[in-house]
């Protein structure tokens, strides 16, 4: 028997517009209620109306026609619908096939859920966002680095804008976080805003712009690092990247770090119950 065929990202967009529109009554959008409806929810005039744009244009899109849509019609279809944050970058990836511009700036807080498994993890916990943004340290990081929360990591290592995490080999950590932001910058949805910090990062720093130069992209997600702790010494860890979709639908960075070995465990604690 053979398999159906996979339905084209129009068609799943005109089945999505359709399930949307269902699953809302007039009175909630500001519409009067009317008379009896032969189907559930809005009519596709009605969504027409409120996303200001043609009705037999609405109506060529839900049928899945291979029509062209702007960001801003998307984002008015997204308001009319009353779509949630992960169904708004949805209809961008069938519409555009890719990720929508974030509303607003990124805000320097995390879901209470990831707030809670950070803090859940007896070891240095790091949050950031994928240009490298520090949104948030569980107790143990807070401990042991000081304060990150909105600073960059590349600016406070490259630029001295903040207290960077001292690594021995910082080589090393400079070209691996170079690399993981190169890649990042190529997928983001929203270049500029890694453009505008690679730019500031090449006029104020030469040690960026020569390893930025370089196109490096062999970057290790995971791995070992020796950090220097004053008063504590050379403490190696472990170290261990989760990717995180929030309920808002930002990405965001989860770093776990551990101590590798009885001696760098000692020292940890060491550290760690003296601050």
């Amino acid at each position: 028997m053979t398999a159906a065929p996979l339905s084209s990202p129009r068609s799943e967009l005109g089945h999505f517009l359709r399930t949307r529109r269902a699953r809302l009554r007039p009175s909630e959008v500001g519409l009067p209620e009317g008379g009896r409806r032969r189907t559930p929810g809005l009519r596709r005039e009605e969504v027409a109306q409120l996303a200001d744009v043609g009705a037999s244009w609405y109506t060529w899109l839900e049928q899945g026609r291979d029509i062209q849509v702007s960001e801003a019609v998307l984002e008015r279809l997204s308001s009319a619908l009353r779509l949630a944050a992960a169904e708004r970058s949805y209809l961008f990836e069938l519409a555009q096939g890719r990720s929508p511009r974030p509303i607003a700036a990124t805000p320097p807080i995390v879901s209470p859920l990831l707030s809670g498994t950070i803090e859940a993890h007896r070891h240095p916990a790091i949050v950031s966002t994928l240009r490298w943004d520090v949104v948030a340290m569980n107790g143990p990081a807070l401990k042991l680095w000081g304060d990150l929360r909105g600073t960059n990591a590349l600016r406070n290592l490259f630029l001295g804008k903040g207290p960077p995490l001292v690594t021995v080999e910082r080589e090393a950590h400079a070209r691996n976080l170079v690399a993981r932001f190169r890649s990042e910058a190529a997928r983001a949805s929203v270049h500029e805003q890694f453009q505008e910090l690679a730019d500031e990062l090449k006029a104020g720093s030469p040690e960026f712009r020569r390893l930025w130069t370089q196109h490096d992209l062999d970057a290790e997600p995971e791995g070992t690092k020796i950090v220097d702790v004053p008063g504590a010494g050379h403490i190696e860890l472990a170290h261990v990247t989760l990717m995180h979709v929030e309920p808002d639908a930002r990405t965001l960075r989860v770093l776990f770090y551990s101590p590798v070995g009885p001696e760098s465990a000692r020292r940890m604690a060491r550290a760690l119950a003296e601050r």
